[in-house]
This record gives structure tokens, C-alpha cells and sequence, in this order.
């Protein structure tokens, strides 16, 4: 079949700015993008980047007839570009985690028989939810929920041990808890519960769709060893309305990340043009959309250094801990999805950037590469000077859980006379001790999911993808493999800033024509085109300077716990 009458397919990411869809053929190939852009497309909800913000209760949220206008809107942008929808055989696509969707039973209703000639949010806007808006994953408003939850099983690692995570304020659980409780009208008149992800998929099918397998998992709900619903959490989470009432606003979860979960709704056929044979994929939150984007393989991680900093890795081990979440895969069962977030990351280096002396370089970022790159690993410049560790946090950070602060500590080259440094080090010092304390946090909690990835080398991840603002750093990428490792480098993935729309649209590829047993590392992978995509920029793994790291990894964490007493003293 040739290219021009080939099957292609359609990728989405609903974030909190923007919604943005990709069409792609069958080996990959962007054709079409369209997005709107919440603020500037959308501006007369009153939204500020796509939310609303209650201070008084740090309550976040979205307007829910926003994001059906921008369905509305995206749809017209691909028509105006020349879409031709009937080639399209699936769709796709990833939601922000943890946000949860109030539909009433007419809402329900509704999908099934929406008319072609009117738009999404002219039918549904009104009429089909029991609550207008969605929280948002930057929700803070339900410590007292999470309280409970963390204590419902007997501690906050046990929490994690079932769910995957300790309890969040953004999760899902402790959301509709809230809800309940504050808003018990509406937790009455709600006929079914949606994530972002599956609220999507909805549209689509024309009927509530299930959850997906991995999204399910931001919501400390479900039991991840067991496969199921926690009854204990669901029952904590549904109070005086009791556990079935809250299972059937739930409904059920899809352990199948491929396959299709029926056509596309007639709705879609008579307006734009679509086959009736288009099927629609399970959709999956944005995180773990973004370890689709490319064929990710077990021990290979992303680093995304943006404004915050996110390590995600695909594993087969389950190990989980209150510092960190883990989600089952989105599409490959066996494998989970590990995942570190922390606030801090590019505002920290820039404050540190903009704190050193000046210099003759072009700009100020020369600057720091030209400082970090001279200073040699923890700053020694022979093995009897001491080693410096620093934590840089200008926000509160979550890994650990302390408030802004830097501390600095220098200690000996095997991790012994650890003391804290009360006069400071020459600010030079600080460049590159910022970027290391950063990639130590990562190496310090991954360490116990990686094995030796080649004969003869420790455990370590295999490949580092770094992504965001920082990945175009070479200094960064540098101290990225000196600390962290990569036996086979250190690579800058660029994606264009669609990573979450393009892993829906692989999703969907995968989806629809895999065979039997075939895995979506198997099909993407012999599809994707790595030189398009992704560039070496560190040779990565070296044997004398990792270990050189891994003999303060242990006096690294030791700093932290530190900190956190003297955070348990304060209070």
C-alpha cells in the first residue's frame, strides 16, 4: 500500500495548556499537528495557564467545557489542514495524571447520541457532568484525605507497597474523598468517574471508557500486586456512601494496553469524515505517554531537565517506596514504570548560574559549562582534598521532603569525616556541585532497580535520554554520565515537545497492528528512526569516575537524612 492511501494514525495529549494532536502513518512519519493553547485559544473561561487557582484552599482546577472546546477547535485545525480522516484506523492518546471527571448519568447518556452538526461542548458542556471542573494535578487542598490514606493501611510505605506511591495531594483517591466530603451533591450526582485519560477516550467511543492499566495507578486506589481495587482504600475514599457506590462510578480497568476498545463513535464518522471501522486504543496518562515516544527498553531512563526534574525508567522490578512512584506499563506487561519527581531543577541551576563571578564568556550559561567542565568531579583536584555535596533547592523540594535551603558538606574521598561546610566554598565550586547533588539523587534511588546491563560493567542504566531545556547543555550531559552512568551513552532525545501526543500515536500503531505476542518495544523499534530523533552527546559510563561517585553515594544520603531530622527538630 502506498504511502499516499496508507493507514495513519491519530495521537493526543490533554495537559494542563494545551491539547495537541499528531497524525502519523504506519512507520512513524509525522504528517499533520494541531493544538490549542488553553490561554491563548481559550482565554474567556478565565483560566491562568489552563487553571484556576483558590489560594485560600491551594485548590486547583480546570473548566471541563474548556477542554471540549478544544477538541472542538483541534479537530477543525486538522480539517483546515487537509486531514483526511478516513485513512485513519486508530486513535490514541494521553491525559494528565490524576485529574478525575464528574459525569451525571445523562452525561452518559449523552455520548452515545451526540448530533453531527453541533459541537462537543454546545451538547455536553451543560448537561453531562455532575460537577463542571476537573482538579488538577498541581491540587493541593487535600492534606487531611491524604493523612488518612497514608494511615489506612498502617503507615505511608505501606501505601506504597500496594499502590505504588505514598499518598499525594494531585492522586486521585484523596481527590474524590474531598470531593465527597465537601461537595456531597455532587458526589451523589455522579453517575461515573473519569481520569483526564479515559474522559478522552470517552469522546471517542461515545461511551465511558475504561481505565487504563498504568494510569490507574496515580490514583491510590489500586492494588498493584494484586491487580485489582483495594477494597480497604476504596471504602476509605467512598466514607458514609459506602464501597459498591464508589466501584460502580469507577467501573472497570483494561489490563490490555493494546488492542481496541471498539470504533470510533458515529459522531465522529458523520462530522469529519472518519471510517466506521477506526478503532480507539485505551489511552494513558502523560507520564507514562512519555516513555512510549520512543522504544524505551528495560534499564534504559529519560532525564527530563526542565524547570523541574523528572527520571522515568523502564523496569521489571517492583520495589517500591514512599519517595517515588511506580506504575504498572502502559503497554508491556511485566515491565512497571518508575518514576522521580522533584521541583527543583532548571531554577536551581540558574540561580546558581547567575551567582558566579563574571567572566569574558559569550553568556552567562558559557559561563557555568566553562566553570562546571574545570572543576573536577566533587570538586577535588587530588584524592586527599575533600569531597563537596550540596543540596540546592530554592523551592521546597518533595525528594526530600524539606523546605528551600542549601547545604553544603564536604567529607573524604571513601565517604568518611563527613562535616558540614559553616564557611562555605568558593562559589565556582557550586556549578558543578549543583548538577551533581541533582543526578546523585537519581543514581541514590535507582540504585536498586538497575542491574549490569553488559558483561563486566555494574549495575547502571543502559542508555540515558536526557530531554527539556537542560538536555541542550554539554556540561550537564557531561556530569550526567559521570555520575549516573549510561554503558551505551548518553543521548539528547528531541521530540519537537510532543512527546506525550507522539506516544499516543505509537500507542495507537502498536495497538492496531501488532501481532500476536508482539511487544510495542518490538513493533516501535523496528519502525523508529533513531538518527531522526535522538543525538550522542556523552560517551557516558566511566569506570574510575562513577565509582568515584558510588564511594559518597551512601554519605550522600546520609546528608539528606540530616536535613530531614533537623526538618523533624523545627516542628
Amino acid at each position: 500500500m502506498s504511502a499516499q492511501n496508507g493507514p495513519l494514525y491519530l495521537g493526543f495529549d490533554l495537559s494542563t495548556q494545551q491539547l495537541k494532536a499528531i497524525v502519523i502513518t504506519s512507520d512513524l512519519k509525522v504528517l499533520y499537528e494541531a493544538k490549542t493553547d488553553f490561554d491563548a485559544d481559550l482565554s474567556k473561561y478565565g483560566i491562568k495557564k489552563g487553571v484556576f487557582v483558590k489560594e485560600e484552599t491551594r485548590a486547583v482546577y480546570a473548566p471541563v467545557a474548556m477542554w471540549l472546546e478544544a477538541v472542538d477547535i483541534v479537530f477543525q485545525r486538522l480539517k483546515d489542514k487537509g486531514t483526511p480522516f478516513w485513512r485513519i484506523k486508530g486513535i490514541s492518546g494521553s491525559g494528565q495524571q490524576h485529574g478525575s471527571v464528574y459525569w451525571n448519568k445523562t452525561g452518559e447518556e449523552l455520548l452515545g447520541k451526540l448530533r453531527p452538526e453541533e459541537t462537543l461542548v454546545d451538547q455536553l458542556a451543560k448537561t453531562a457532568f455532575a460537577h463542571p471542573f476537573s482538579p488538577n494535578w498541581q491540587d493541593g487542598s487535600t492534606q487531611k484525605e491524604c493523612d488518612k490514606f497514608d494511615a489506612e493501611l498502617g503507615s505511608a510505605d505501606e501505601l506504597a507497597q500496594i499502590t505504588g506511591s505514598k499518598a499525594h495531594h494531585r492522586f486521585t483517591g484523596p481527590q474524590i474523598m474531598r470531593m465527597h466530603e465537601h461537595h456531597p451533591d455532587v458526589y451523589r450526582a455522579t453517575s461515573r468517574i473519569t481520569l483526564v485519560s479515559s474522559f478522552l477516550a470517552s469522546l471517542f467511543l461515545g461511551r465511558i471508557a475504561p481505565f487504563d492499566i498504568s494510569d490507574v495507578c496515580g490514583m491510590n486506589l489500586w492494588d498493584i500486586n494484586a491487580g485489582t481495587w483495594s477494597e480497604p482504600l476504596l471504602k476509605l475514599a467512598a466514607g458514609g456512601y459506602g464501597l459498591e457506590s464508589l466501584k460502580q462510578k469507577l467501573g472497570t480497568v483494561r489490563e490490555d494496553g493494546g488492542g481496541s476498545m471498539g470504533p470510533i463513535s458515529a459522531y465522529f464518522v458523520q462530522r469529519y469524515g472518519f471510517l466506521s471501522d477506526c478503532s480507539v486504543a485505551p489511552f494513558t496518562g502523560d507520564n507514562p505517554a512519555t516513555i512510549l515516544s520512543l522504544p524505551l527498553r528495560p534499564l534504559d531512563a529519560i532525564v527530563s531537565l526542565g524547570t523541574s526534574t523528572t527520571f522515568l525508567m523502564s523496569t521489571p522490578k517492583y520495589v517500591p517506596d514512599p519517595a517515588y512512584h511506580f506504575f504498572n506499563h502502559p503497554t508491556t506487561a511485566g515491565l512497571y514504570m518508575f518514576m522521580l519527581c522533584y521541583k527543583n531543577g532548571g531554577l536551581a541551576r540558574e540561580k546558581i548560574r547567575d551567582s558566579l563571578p563574571k567572566s569574558t564568556a559569550s553568556d552567562s550559561w558559557s559561563n557555568f559549562n566553562e566553570t562546571a567542565l574545570a572543576t573536577p568531579p566533587l570538586g577535588q583536584k587530588t584524592p586527599s582534598d575533600p569531597a563537596k555535596l550540596g543540596l540546592f533547592f530554592p523551592l521546597p523540594e518533595i525528594v526530600p521532603n524539606v523546605r528551600s535551603g542549601t547545604w553544603r558538606y564536604t567529607c573524604a574521598s571513601d565517604g568518611s569525616k563527613l562535616e558540614e561546610s559553616t564557611n562555605g566554598w568558593p562559589s565556582e565550586a557550586d556549578a558543578r556541585a549543583i548538577v551533581e547533588s541533582q543526578i546523585l539523587s537519581l543514581r541514590l534511588r535507582s540504585q536498586k532497580l538497575v542491574h549490569s546491563p553488559v558483561d563486566g560493567v555494574p549495575p547502571q542504566p543502559r542508555i540515558i535520554y536526557l530531554v527539556g531545556g537542560g538536555s541542550l547543555n554539554p556540561a550537564i550531559a557531561r556530569i550526567v554520565g559521570d555520575v549516573l552512568g549510561g554503558v551505551e551513552g548518553v543521548w539528547k532525545l528531541d521530540v519537537g515537545g510532543n512527546a506525550c501526543a507522539l506516544g499516543g500515536a505509537y500507542k495507537a500503531v502498536w495497538a492496531i497492528e501488532r501481532k500476536e505476542g508482539q511487544s510495542f518495544e518490538e513493533l516501535i523499534g523496528e519502525r523508529w528512526r533513531a538518527s531522526e530523533a535522538i543525538e550522542k552527546v556523552d560517551e557516558g559510563y566511566r569506570a574510575d569516575i562513577w565509582a568515584k561517585y558510588g564511594n559518597v553515594l551512601s554519605t550522600f544520603e546520609l546528608v539528606e537524612e540530616k536535613i530531614l531530622a533537623g526538618e523533624e527538630r523545627d516542628k
